[in-house]
């Protein structure tokens, strides 16, 4: 018998270590097998009490799962129940452990650990009504237990705190409403209460009470109205109650209507049509991921928003294009689907959102586009609607990922204009031709092969010579976008440079001769800066330049109108005799700065064009002197420099811009929140600031008129190029002025993450340098930036210049690691074996280069300070360790004396004794002799107390003696 049952084991352990090794299939086999003897519920429910104690929560939650499934003892049940609730509470899943607990306490309503345990979860639910009950239970059962008591009377403060927002935010909701809709009541007071309402709704709680308290409906009736300031704060509460929150927007969304929202947009006013675009932004930020909380079971509530997405997108498409929304509205619906549609990141794979709005939107688009304010029975538009419909065109063809999806796109331009064109119908032509003008101020690649199309450019150029006006002006516009390209531009100076000529002269409309002046502009510049390539006979460039700024200066002219002369400066300022005559005209110059400041954001890239070309700040490839040879024995064509373009010459111009307040400008463009200020844009007004900021003298100028604060944003987002040329602007100012001034307040956090994107190996060893200066200087002021600077991952970075050959580079990134020492995090790096970290530093610190010696010893100086174990290692990293120390302490230059005199105390302090024995027997004692025996020198008297200090603690240690007079 007892043969037989050792042969069972035997077989049941081959069985147990052998089934982890089986596919799942056999292992079901297996326990099929063996059900009576391992599905014992109490052994796995022991087997989990052991992986819990052990914290490991996720098996135990296994073993534990398993028992209730071979369970049939309903208080053994309970208890797997119950010991399962711990696992989920531990692992924050807290509608399980509570789930779990409820069903322990089923079968044992008296089971206080359950009850506890559910108690616990429902409060983390914040459910703390049902939580109170449970603990109050439990004190019930355990009158004595200290923690179900404090448990009880926390509870308790909370729940009173609670009612007590609760009542006094109803009572506040109530009040308003009551308010705002009273016929009768003060205007001042309604301001206040619509002012609250909206105050209230950016808080989740208060949201919430708006919410329940029947609030849409109040709010609806606040829409209707029809009073401008009821209405924004009926919009800006309904942007709180959607903001991060997704089973409410849903909610609103239904109960107030699309078609409302929409209607509401539509409406000509700048603010309505503006707060109303918020809310939409609201919306699609709270349905596409704006919402983080966690609904549990309540997520089978919220419906899939992907079909209100899709609505949203519909309706926002049918808006630019009815004639029954305004200007404003339609403004911002263009806005949203430029801020919403294109990819954020072109790493996403979906782009559906773009190829639904190419399929049903495109040609609407289009047709803003192709609107002429000038005829009748035109869409509502104002300055600003073309420009930002074609840079929705472009974003929209940016984001297309393959030659199939660009092809339907440029078929579906192309069906639109040819549609366009009839021989009977000017309008229709010229609708056509402005739809092109969009196109080219666009995606211009579109737009620029449908010109090659045959007969579209001399339609241009005939049109140019029509008796109507409006068909000269926008003909004129079409030549100036379509002669970007040199081929183009090559065509029209043989075709249409005499046209627009007559047109200046013998038209009487100031509109048509300013564009016709542009389009004479842009084709005299279309050499570029090549000095070789002037387009026009000489004296031409400057006499129509000097017409811009005349109109330019002439504030009887409406803004648009000065506009094109900007546009026109932006052309001719490619020329060197240009730039200095428009810096040297100060009125003509202070003129653009305000018109920048302007409303009409059109202008943002005329001012940052001719800006970049005044400071020449736009990219210059280097032309070898070999190939320029080359060119010239092969007779091709080699560009010339004017010799205005010089760096003399350019730090001139800068000096009179600065004068004439062009920072002012600069950061009143930066803050301008629209879509106008593109990628494109920042990256010219990043260029410019850096120009700006070339000369240390300047920086300070800059900083003083808000060019430091103006920059971050251009450092945070935009272009990679962009970004580079605004970090490294902020880095020139951060390095030479005190940051605490240049960028006040939480800006100076800020600043933080462009200045470590210089330190990437790709950039080049200036931006390198300089960034390291101004972390040096921000490093200098508080923990605060020191932990800020280690968070971004700068520390790699910094060690690494640290090897570097160029001693610059090297010398700046000692200097940073000398004041980011005194951080726990880089001790610890230090205290790390296995590297050269410490060896480094000593070895720095018998360098030649003083400055490097300084830094090098400054830091060896705190590290030694705070950590002691490095006093010990300190002296086995290189054997040269006492001579260097010698080397610091008998140093001329007293900085670096002191630095090397603390060392050699932190070394005494260490608790290192037979260091501090070996560092005295040495020659060191007789030099702290002589430094501290020496007359008291202000100018040296820092090292001579630490020596002194020095000989105080070797005589505390019994290492000396002091020196005593015989009797």
């Amino acid at each position: 018998m007892s043969c037989h049952l050792t042969n069972m084991a035997q077989l049941k352990w081959i069985l147990q270590r052998t089934a982890a090794r089986r596919p799942p299939a056999s292992l079901d086999l297996h326990k099929h097998f063996l059900m009576g003897e391992m599905a014992d519920p109490i052994q796995l429910k022991d087997e989990g009490n052991k992986h819990f104690h052990a914290g490991e929560v996720d098996k135990a939650i296994e073993c534990y799962t398993k028992a209730i499934k071979f369970c049939k003892d309903k208080k053994v049940l309970a208890v797997i129940y119950r010991n399962r609730s711990a696992c989920f509470l531990k692992k924050e899943s807290y509608n399980n452990a509570a789930s779990d607990a409820s069903k322990a306490i089923d079968v044992d309503a008296t089971d206080f650990k359950a009850l506890f345990r559910r108690c616990q979860a429902l409060e983390k639910l914040g459910k703390l009504d049902m939580a109170f009950k449970d603990v109050q239970r439990c004190s019930t059962i355990e009158p004595k237990n200290k923690t179900f008591l404090e448990t009880l009377r926390r509870l308790g403060a909370e729940i009173q705190a609670k009612l007590k927002t609760t009542f006094s935010t109803d009572s506040r909701v109530q009040n308003m409403f009551d308010i705002l809709l009273d016929e009768e009541m003060d205007k001042d007071k309604k301001e206040k209460a619509a002012n609250n309402l909206v105050v209230l709704a950016r808080e989740d709680a208060g949201a919430e009470r708006i919410f329940q308290n029947n609030g849409v409906p109040l709010l609806l009736d606040m829409l209707e109205t029809g009073k401008v300031e009821m209405v924004l704060a009926a919009i800006r509460t309904f942007a709180g109650m959607c903001t991060g929150h997704k089973a409410r927007t849903m909610a609103i969304i239904h109960l107030v209507g699309m078609d409302k929202l929409c209607s509401i947009m539509a409406v000509d006013n700048e603010d309505i049509a503006l707060a109303t675009s918020d809310l939409f932004q609201c919306i699609n930020d709270s349905l596409t991921g704006g919402d983080r909380r966690v609904y549990g079971k309540e997520e089978a509530l919220v419906l899939d928003a992907s079909k209100d997405l899709k609505s949203i997108l519909m309706a926002l498409l049918e808006m630019i294009a009815s004639k029954k929304v305004s200007g404003h509205g339609r403004d911002q619906a263009l806005n949203l689907l430029s801020r919403n549609v294109p990819r954020k990141d072109k790493k996403d794979p979906d782009h559906s959102k773009s190829l639904f709005t190419i399929d049903h939107g495109l040609k609407k688009i289009l047709k803003v586009c192709g609107q002429i304010p000038d005829l009748p029975d035109q869409l509502p538009m104002t300055e600003n609607t073309q420009l930002i419909a074609s840079v929705l065109l472009d974003k929209l063809w940016d984001d297309l990922r393959c030659d199939p999806e660009r092809d339907h796109y440029r078929e579906v331009c192309d069906e639109y204009i040819k549609g366009k064109f009839d021989p009977n119908d000017m309008d229709r032509n010229i609708h056509a031709i402005n739809a092109l003008s969009g196109l080219l101020q666009g995606p211009f690649e579109v737009g620029n092969q449908l010109v090659g199309r045959q007969g579209i450019m001399e339609m241009m150029v005939a049109l140019c010579g029509s008796e109507r006006e409006v068909d000269q002006m926008v003909a004129v516009e079409a030549l100036i976008h379509s002669s970007t390209k040199m081929s183009r531009a090559s065509f029209i100076i043989t075709n249409g440079v005499s046209l627009l000529k007559d047109i200046y002269k013998k038209t009487k409309n100031e509109k048509i001769k300013i564009r016709a002046l542009v389009g004479l502009c842009k084709l005299g510049s279309a050499g570029g800066d090549d000095y070789s390539m002037r387009q026009f006979s000489e004296g031409s460039t400057e006499k129509l330049a000097k017409q811009c700024r005349k109109w330019l200066c002439n504030s009887a002219m409406d803004t648009k109108t000065r506009k094109w002369a900007i546009e026109g400066l932006a052309y001719l300022t490619q020329d060197a005799d240009v730039k200095d005559e428009f810096v040297e005209d100060e009125p003509a110059m202070k003129a653009m700065f305000e018109l920048a400041k302007s409303k009409d954001k059109t202008i943002l890239y005329a001012v940052a064009c001719t800006l970049v070309n005044c400071t020449n700040s736009y990219e210059k490839k280097e032309i070898m002197p070999e190939l320029v040879q080359l060119a010239k024995f092969s007779k091709q064509h080699v560009p010339e420099q004017h010799p205005k373009d010089k760096k003399d010459f350019i730090q001139k111009r800068v000096k009179r811009m600065l004068k004439g307040g062009v920072i002012s400008a600069l950061t009143v463009m930066v803050k301008a929140d629209n879509l106008l200020l593109t990628d494109q844009t920042k990256e010219m007004l990043a260029r410019v600031f850096l120009a700006l900021a070339d000369d240390a003298k300047d920086r300070g100028t800059i900083c003083a008129h808000g060019g430091g604060k103006a920059l971050i944003p251009l450092a945070l987002e935009g272009s990679a190029i962009g970004k580079i040329k605004a970090s490294h602007a902020l880095a020139k100012i951060a390095a030479v002025s005190n940051p605490e001034i240049a960028f006040p307040g939480e800006r100076i956090y800020e600043v933080v993450r462009p200045l470590v994107s210089l330190l990437h190996p790709e950039r080049d060893g200036v931006q390198n340098y300089e960034a390291l200066l101004s972390l040096t200087n921000l490093a200098g002021l508080n923990d605060k930036l020191r932990v800020k600077i280690l968070k971004e991952k700068a520390l790699p970075e910094i060690e690494q210049y640290m090897f570097e050959d160029h001693d610059h580079i090297r010398q700046a990134a000692t200097e940073c690691m000398c004041n980011l020492v005194t951080c726990k995090e880089v001790q610890d790096r230090y205290l790390e074996d296995g590297n050269d970290r410490l060896k480094l530093l000593v070895l720095m610190c018998a360098e030649d280069d003083e400055k490097l010696q300084r830094a090098a010893a400054g830091a060896l100086a705190m590290l030694t300070a705070a950590q002691k174990k490095l006093c010990t290692k300190m002296t086995l990293v290189t054997l040269q360790w006492m001579e260097i120390l010698q080397r610091l302490i008998l140093h001329d230059q007293p900085q670096i004396q002191h630095r090397g005199l603390v060392i050699v105390y932190n070394i005494l302090n260490s608790d290192d004794n037979e260091l501090a024995k070996k560092l005295i027997e040495s020659e060191i004692l007789e030099i702290l002799t002589v430094i501290g025996k020496a007359m008291d020198n202000p100018k040296r008297q820092l090292v001579i107390d630490v020596a002194r200090t020095c000989l105080v603690k070797a005589m505390d240690l019994g290492l000396i003696k002091p020196f005593t007079t015989p009797s």
